[in-house]
């Protein structure tokens, strides 16, 4: 089969298509023939080597954390699906033809397994951060909304109840309003712009964009321990929390569930890519604003 790998950390180029044996899944995990994959920005910091900490890659290496497809093979332990059935969730390696998924639900019906191909992170992420942050009710706020994870974000508080504003260049801002959020632009002034839209005030912040704002977002909610960011590691800082999916503290599976049987629940692909334009996406990735997900077809 065909996958994207790569033997040494760099630029978005050092990525190639190989071919390679087909992975065989463990006990508790599903093989799956890939229909769409997602790009994530965690995926060009190992690639780039700024998640390493110095140490070695272990090549080759392959890329990609979430994808739907055809479960083609299941693990011994798995019981809740079969082969054929459409799944999507999170696994490894994933810019490939076939891909081992470690977490899973069932892709709803009429919904486009390609899209569904860039779901696993992005909800995973935002079901966490929910979970994490603890706002029952009233107003939170989102820095850098229209991007994957802001976009499962929106959906999921107002499905909870909740009002969202969400920072987001100006082009973007009709984006967020179809979601159901109220639209602001980043940058100097922010406090300002969203007291005007905001006079009930915020009850918590997420920062998912990792710009600078976290003193901001404490000004706006007046408790920084209802701050948290997921790329700003200088956040505590200031008193606010770094939540990252090496300390989870959520089952992936009841954020793939919630979504699932929210009727309607989409995230926008912006651009669809062949394998072999897996370097291009990295690099559309890294460059940001992008609005929903950027999608590899194999």
């Amino acid at each position: 089969m065909r996958a994207v790998q790569f033997t040494t950390y760099g630029a978005p180029d050092v990525l190639g298509v190989v071919e390679i044996d087909a992975p065989r899944p463990g006990p508790r995990e599903v093989l799956v023939r890939v229909a769409g994959a997602g790009v994530n920005q965690i995926d060009t910091k190992i690639r780039s080597g700024s998640m390493a900490g110095g140490a070695a890659l272990a090549a080759p290496s392959g890329t990609g954390f979430d994808a739907a497809g055809t479960v083609l093979r299941v693990g011994t332990s798995v019981g809740d699906v079969a082969p054929g059935d459409l799944v999507f969730g999170t696994g490894r390696d994933t810019l490939a033809e076939q891909a081992v998924l470690t977490q899973w639900a069932r892709v709803p019906a009429g919904v486009d397994p390609v899209m569904a191909g860039g779901w696993g992170v992005a909800v995973e992420t935002a079901h966490r951060l929910l979970t994490e942050l603890a706002v029952d009710e009233g107003t939170v706020l989102l820095s850098g909304a229209s991007g994957g994870v802001g976009s499962a974000l929106v959906q999921l508080a107002r499905a909870r109840g909740l009002r969202v504003v969400g920072t987001a260049s100006v082009e973007n801002h009709p984006y967020l309003a179809r979601l159901g959020a109220t639209p602001v632009t980043y940058g100097v002034g922010l406090v300002d712009r969203v007291r005007a839209v905001a006079p009930e005030g915020v009850d918590g912040a997420l920062d998912l964009s990792g710009a600078g704002v976290i003193a901001d977002l404490v000004a706006l909610v007046g408790d920084p321990r209802k701050v948290i960011s997921i790329s700003d590691f200088t956040a505590p800082a200031l008193g606010a929390r770094v939540s990252t999916g090496a300390g989870r503290t959520t089952d992936p599976r009841d954020g793939f569930a919630e979504a699932a049987a929210l009727p309607g629940f989409t995230l926008q692909i912006e651009r669809r890519y062949a394998l072999d334009e897996a370097a291009a996406a990295h690099r559309a990735a890294e460059g940001g604003h992008t609005i929903g997900k950027l999608v590899v077809v194999p």
